[in-house]
């Protein structure tokens, strides 16, 4: 009985004209409106500096780039086992959650990456080679023009030509740059918070017989931020504080779509302080939008501290990126 009248409330126009339901709404619609116009204006935070080795080169200078693949690889497989466990244990009503879609958004990039560094551990491989038969070219027909066999009309044809055949390459990479780039620094901010609110305001809450840690939710709620922790300790991904842009988004996108449910039929929220029922909703939701800042600061200092700590230790085998 108490249900239906749940459903019932949530569902008419009166409960969404509560002035608590405004006030949340406000508070993630501003950071999303000031992120879309500090988006618009800047337009892709580093891309101007970006460099497409940054991608998929480690920061190890004797390290070669096909064990960061190997590395990708197994993160990627590994993600995709504990997903699929997860949903053959609780179905796919487990994507209501906001871990299972920081932790797909996980899989994802080392998905894109998985493919970033196969075409890079190409690109390092076949660059010797590619620049001498460059160079061969371009003094073989130098000598065709001097000799008088070829005209210099043709010369420049072949090199506009060589040029056309490289240029698809270059624009496919900096689409799959952007784009990873994107998803790291949004996955970042995502890991960080998950865990952090799962481990230290969720569980310690979670008694009784209707919840028990199992390994595998307690994978699902680590593994992801250990497996981008040691990326970033391998690569040499940059992260700016740009990227806190994608992560307010990704957030938003969420809240979204549960008040998209709970509007249409849904009367369950999988998160507690989601609930818009009560008057202490206000301060949730700006607690909630509050710490993305901290957590998205605190992979900022982990990278720091990476540059600082493994720069000062392995001088001359650390490289640091941009």
């Amino acid at each position: 009985m108490e249900n239906s009248k749940t459903s019932e409330s949530t569902m008419s126009v009166e409960y969404w004209l509560r002035w608590q339901v405004l006030v949340c709404a406000l508070i993630f619609i501003l950071p999303t409106a000031i992120a879309v116009v500090h988006l618009r204006k800047r337009g892709g935070g580093v891309r101007g500096t970006l460099k497409p080795a940054d991608l998929w080169d480690p920061c190890w200078r004797n390290l070669h780039p096909r064990w960061l693949l190997f590395y990708r690889a197994f993160a990627f497989i590994a993600m995709a086992f504990f997903l699929y466990q997860t949903v053959a244990a609780f179905g796919f009503f487990v994507f209501f959650f906001y871990t299972q879609w920081s932790f797909a958004l996980v899989m994802v990039y080392f998905a894109l990456a998985t493919i970033v560094s196969i075409r890079g551990c190409r690109i390092h491989g076949s660059k010797p080679t590619q620049n001498g038969e460059s160079d061969k070219f371009l003094n073989k027909n130098s000598e065709e023009i001097n000799h008088g066999t070829t005209s210099p009309s043709k010369g420049k044809e072949k090199k506009l030509e060589l040029h056309r055949n490289q240029t698809p390459i270059i624009e496919q990479l900096r689409f799959l740059d952007n784009l990873l780039l994107i998803v790291y620094q949004t996955c970042a901010g995502a890991v960080m918070l998950t865990d952090l609110v799962f481990w230290c305001l969720l569980l310690p809450f979670m008694t009784g017989d209707n919840f028990k840690l199992t390994l595998l939710i307690g994978c699902m709620h680590s593994v992801n931020a250990v497996f981008l922790i040691i990326e970033s300790a391998l690569s040499r991904m940059p992260f700016t504080w740009f990227g806190l842009i994608y992560f307010v988004m990704w957030s938003c996108a969420y809240v979204v779509f549960q008040w998209v449910l709970h509007a249409c039929c849904f009367t369950w929220w999988p998160y507690p302080f989601l609930d818009l029922s009560t008057p202490w909703a206000p301060l949730w939701y700006l607690a909630l939008a509050l710490v993305h800042i901290p957590c998205y600061g605190l992979y900022m200092l982990l990278m720091k501290a990476k540059y600082t700590a493994l720069s000062g230790m392995f001088p001359h085998a650390f490289v640091r990126s941009i």
